[in-house]
């Protein structure tokens, strides 16, 4: 059996399931030279577990909260209530009791004490749980602290502790309760010190609350606190409240408020030496943590006292610098339309490519790609190309990063910029091959380029077969280099930049010439080529093979992974339809969502992703709906060309002729050389899938899927010696799904300041949600709020609102009239496939799956950017 009462001295980190965090906390920060903690003690978790836990009545109603919904707030209510009531009566031993009145003799007679919950999940790295248990102060005497202790262990059972456990998934029995008790202060100002600015993140910033009299008064809303901010020994900003009550300990126990004397009403709280000496403090307890500290503080006698300090969980993590230089990052991952965390595997082999190229790795931050800005921002040849380049991918983006060039009190580092990879060379083979092919506009410049890398996939495939062990790793390697040369031939590059760059032309042109705004969007309309919208219009005809078949139709409904295949193949038409999903596969299963992480499963792995999406063309659409589709595509777009030539005459005309012809020719190509990239990581995973299941063969691993939680070049060290610390892989699983809960930020700063870009919004409809016009329509619908391409259920004639969409989502944007995006711009996937199948959209909605419910009726313009909420 464990100790019941442990002093602060008795305790450090280690101790974390016995005092829990607030509880560690306090014990860390008692060692830490010049940090003033006031004395006190925790009744540990063991304490819990022999009054609480132990019980068998408590015991019970404890576990009936495991069947609790968070939204059902009566049932809680009621569970909680009778919970409460029960701890609370629940007798303390003789033993923990004597322990109990023994450390508070050592504090001093008749003692003033704060009585606090410290439970098991509270106040760590990754999650805070922060005002879920109860605090109680001006505890005096043996008997109230001992009911204080009931109290606390009875506050892990509050209404808003049980529902934020049920909503973050913890078990109700596996979070348990200390009670911190400590001698309590008398303070004259009191508050609240984040060594990172809660608001921009920035680490350099520190921001201080402070109030007169008890910190509570702030945390409870009593008062509106004193703000100051300091930077590198500096006060930066102070923002002085009025005060008018302030919190004291009442003689008697407890608390109570009063009026704050005139003469203090406007005055500041802390003078700026003061604030100075907090700062100093704050960096202190900062460094001993190790990161940015949520510190209580409160002021007595002239000296600061710390009263307990928690990692700041809301902060995103910043990309490494070394030199110590000023740098802004971008999120690669919003350029990519892949704003979810990677697993180390997936981070470590899409640098492979990087290697390949002779390009510097990106920095990595929260399991997510950054890339290093500063030195094209910096440069005056580079930043406008750089900025004009990224307003086509996503504006909030390119706005933020030209708000830190801008900056006075942040110069960036300076280097050598380079604003585009353009593969061996560099970019002169690459124009010359643009002003060729725009020149010739041979149509069969991109049949040829896809069948060279159709060959090379083939022999990929026939050569990959034949390797395992350090062989294959050595081998794929190696393929890097191949797969480098075809997505950077000067040729590829050039043609896929001839079709965005025809599109930007018919659309400046035709708007300056004819009054006629965004025409490429329908002239791009069912353009050869395009194997992203191809991959949507073929999942059409998979659909309409199954149709046929009522027996299969109805398995799928029920369909599992793990069976379906055999499952298929046991009802009737199963064996047709079959083919025609295995045809499916072979041309498009190396995509999935989120595809450029090669951990993510992928179609060829699991078919029952595309299920849905199936069932849903089978629902929506009559058969044969692809071919009528592709067909009035292409008619409305040569119908547009028509229409606009026919409005120019002479030389306007045989240019914009001749520009129209190229974009017809060169658009779909512009989504090909990713899709050569996953043909490449389809073969690629499939054979280190197959390491991976020798090495759960051999007990090193326990499923194969352990592998993603290693990089590349430690994957390899395994299968060659067999040898690994498992540690590693469930310490890696824990951060993965800790990333996985961070929102990452477009802009960010070597100090870990995040900037957010803005839109001109004065030009819009009140209320209207504010974007990016990528794809030309004025529609109304069914919003459909979509977070993950499994969980799609979309019917013709919805509005699809998400995050973000790659071209594994083009399936689903056959069944939509709409598209609202979180992320995105002119020329990425989503914006294509929507001009590509005819549907407005708007991109770059800040917190559209948020802000927009499903189900509401809006309005979306995708002429002019916006989204209008139509009903509550």
């Amino acid at each position: 059996m464990g100790a019941y009462v442990l002093g602060f001295h008795e305790i450090d980190k280690t101790l974390l399931a016995t005092v829990g965090g607030k509880g560690a906390n306090l014990g860390e920060l008692s060692a830490i030279d010049g940090v003033r903690v006031p004395e006190g003690f925790c009744v540990t978790t063991e304490a819990y577990r022999a009054v609480v836990e132990r019980d068998p009545a408590v015991g019970l109603l404890i576990d009936g909260l495991s069947g609790l919904r968070a939204d059902d707030r009566e049932a809680i209510a009621e569970a909680c209530a009778r919970l409460r009531a029960a701890v609370e009566d629940l007798p303390v031993p003789e033993a923990m009791e004597r322990d109990i009145v023994g450390r508070l003799a050592a504090l001093g007679d008749d003692v003033a004490c704060a009585v606090r919950s410290s439970a098991t999940a509270e106040d760590l790295p990754s999650s805070s749980f922060a005002g879920q248990q109860d605090t109680y102060l001006n505890v005096r005497g043996a008997e109230a602290v001992v009911r204080a202790v009931r109290r606390c262990w009875a506050s892990l059972f509050t209404d808003r502790a049980v529902a934020y456990r049920v909503r973050s998934g913890f078990d109700h029995r596996a979070v348990r309760a200390s009670v911190v008790v400590q001698r309590m202060i008398f303070p004259e100002a009191a508050g609240i010190m984040f060594t990172a600015d809660p608001v921009t993140c920035n680490r350099r910033v520190v921001s201080i609350d402070a109030g007169f009299g008890l910190g509570e008064a702030l945390v409870s809303g009593l008062v509106n606190a004193d703000t100051y901010r300091v930077k590198a020994g500096r006060v930066v900003e102070r923002n002085v409240s009025v005060q008018t009550r302030e919190l004291y300990a009442a003689p008697g126990g407890g608390t109570r408020e009063r009026p704050v004397e005139a003469a203090r009403q406007n005055a500041q709280t802390l003078t700026d030496e003061q604030i100075l000496r907090l700062e100093r403090l704050g960096r202190r307890i900062e460094a001993h943590f190790g990161r940015p500290q949520d510190i209580e503080w409160g002021l007595c006698d002239g000296d600061f006292h710390v009263l307990q300090s928690r990692p700041i969980t809301t902060l995103y993590p910043v990309p490494a610098v070394s030199d110590g230089e000023n740098r802004v990052f971008m999120s690669y991952g919003h350029r990519q339309m892949m704003t979810d965390a990677f697993t180390p595997l997936g981070l470590s082999f899409f640098m492979l490519l990087d290697e390949a190229l002779g390009r510097p790795p990106m920095s990595v931050a929260g399991g997510r790609f950054y890339k290093d800005m500063s030195h094209e921002l910096s440069s005056w040849w580079a930043r406008p190309v750089t900025l004009r380049s990224l307003g086509q991918v996503d504006v909030l983006m390119a706005n933020a990063l030209a708000a830190v060039a801008a900056r006075k009190d942040f110069p960036l580092a300076r280097g050598k910029a380079a604003v585009m990879n353009f593969g061996e060379g560099g970019p002169l083979p690459m124009a010359r091959q643009y002003l060729k092919l725009t020149r010739q506009d041979d149509p069969g410049v991109v049949p040829t380029l896809i069948a060279r890398n159709e060959r090379s996939v083939q022999e990929l495939g026939r050569a990959i077969a034949a390797r395992s062990g350090d062989e294959l790793f050595a081998f794929i390697l190696e393929d890097h280099r191949e797969l480098a040369a075809i997505m950077f031939e000067p040729r590829s590059v050039a043609a896929a930049f001839a079709g965005i760059q025809a599109a930007n032309w018919v659309n400046k042109h035709m708007e300056a010439w004819l009054g006629e705004k965004n025409a490429a969007d329908v002239i791009a309309q069912s353009a050869d080529h395009n194997v992203v919208a191809a991959m949507g219009l073929d999942l059409m005809d998979v659909a309409d093979v199954a149709r046929r078949h009522p027996a299969v139709v109805a398995y799928l409904e029920r369909a599992e992974r793990e069976t379906f295949r055999a499952g298929l193949a046991r009802v009737e038409g199963g064996d047709v339809v079959g083919r025609a999903i295995d045809d499916y596969l072979g041309k498009y299963g190396m995509h999935c969502s989120g595809d450029i992480d090669i951990t993510r499963t992928r179609w060829s792995e699991d078919p029952t992703l595309l299920v849905p999406i199936i069932l849903g063309n089978i629902e929506n659409f009559p058969p044969g709906a692809r071919r009528a589709r592709e067909e009035r595509g292409r008619l409305e777009a040569e119908n547009k060309i028509a229409e606009l030539l026919g409005r120019l005459s002479g030389r306007r005309a045989r240019k914009a002729a001749r520009k129209m012809s190229v974009l017809r020719h060169f658009i779909g190509y512009r989504e090909y050389s990713k899709h050569a990239c996953l043909q490449r990581y389809g073969l690629y995973k499939e054979a280190l899938l197959g390491e991976a299941r020798k090495l759960v063969a051999r007990g090193v691993i326990a499923a194969p899927e352990d592998v993603y939680f290693l990089d590349f070049e430690e994957f390899r060290q395994v299968v060659r010696t067999g040898e690994l610390d498992y540690a590693v892989i469930e310490r890696r699983r824990e951060e993965f799904e800790e990333y996985g809960k961070l929102t990452p930020p477009r802009v960010i700063t070597s100090e870990g300041e995040v900037i957010s870009g803005a839109y001109d919004t004065g030009a819009l409809p009140e209320g209207a949600l504010a974007g990016v016009a990528v794809s030309s329509g004025v529609v109304e619908g069914t919003a459909r709020v979509v977070l993950s391409l499994e969980e799609a259920d979309v019917r013709e004639g919805d509005i699809l609102v998400t995050v973000f969409s790659d071209p594994s989502w083009s399936p689903l944007f056959v069944s939509v009239k709409g598209v609202v995006m979180e992320v995105g711009g002119v020329m990425t996937h989503g914006a294509v496939i929507a001009r590509e199948y005819g549907l407005p959209a708007v991109v770059g909605v800040e917190g559209a799956t948020r802000r927009i419910r499903d189900g509401q009726r809006i309005r979306l313009n995708g002429g002019e950017g916006y989204v209008e909420l139509l009903s509550d």
